[in-house]
Order: C-alpha cells, then structure tokens, then sequence
C-alpha cells in the first residue's frame, strides 16, 4: 500500500531516482527547456524550483546545497550568476510544464518543461 507516500517511484530504486532527477534539473538549467515524460516532469519540478529558490538566496550554505544536487560547475555557476537574480522579484513558480501528446514508440505521455522568462 502507498499509505503517505508522496513521490512517484518510476520505477526505480531511490538512488536511480535521486540520480535521474539530479541530471533532469542539470538539462534543464543548461538548455532552458527539456522533453521527457509527464511523470518525470511533475517529478522534476519541485526539485527543480528548490535548486532556484537556493539560487536566489545566494549565499555559501545555499551554493553548498545546490551543489550536492548540480554536479556540474558551469551550469551551478549559471543557476547562481544569472537564473537566480532573474527570478528575485518572482515569488515561485519558476518553471511550465506543456504537454505534447503521445510518443510515437510506446504511447507515453510527453510534456515539455521549460524555465519561465522572468
């Protein structure tokens, strides 16, 4: 039974999970917008709005976290010079989620989330 569990599995283990999320968010900081399932994606977004809420505080602590999550220094680098500061005045709801439609292979639901501009 599920009783008070909040996160979907996608069928995989903690770690996998964990591990794919991080990379998710690392895409989507570097590209501005990614492809990927509907599930993945509702998954992707609160891990996603975290890391720029961190951003925007900007501090060492903040860095520190983020970067436990972004392995990459670049794209941590990009997420504290440029993401954080254009979403100072936005309160949350950093990112949209689109949905596409059906993917040709298998019929999985696709969405596209992408960073709002402001």
């Amino acid at each position: 039974m599920r009783h008070r569990a909040k996160d979907r599995q996608l069928s995989r283990t903690a770690s996998h999970r964990r591990a794919m999320l991080s990379n998710m968010a690392t895409d989507l900081f570097r590209h501005g917008a990614i492809v990927t399932t509907v599930a993945k994606a509702k998954e992707l977004r609160p891990v996603a709005e975290r890391l720029i809420t961190l951003a925007r505080r900007g501090d060492l602590h903040a860095r520190r976290l983020v970067e436990r999550r972004i392995r990459d220094k670049g794209v941590s680098t990009k997420l504290f010079k440029e993401l954080g500061p254009r979403f100072q005045a936005r309160p949350g709801g950093y990112t949209r989620i689109l949905k596409l439609g059906h993917r040709i292979g298998d019929g999985g639901d696709t969405a596209r989330i992408e960073l709002l501009k402001e």
